[in-house]
């Protein structure tokens, strides 16, 4: 995700938490927005 990173190097990860918020109607109208922008979205079941 980082490519200039050196993960090599790395002692002790932080994590993040982003939120996104779309002005949608539903879910699935910001499912769709949200997948073709490029989020990456597990596959599992529903």
């Amino acid at each position: 995700m980082f490519p200039e990173v050196e993960f090599d190097n790395i002692i002790k990860t932080h994590g993040m938490n982003i939120t996104i918020v779309t002005s949608t109607e539903n879910d699935k109208e910001a499912f769709t927005l949200l997948e073709k922008l490029g989020m990456p979205f597990a596959k599992g079941k529903n």
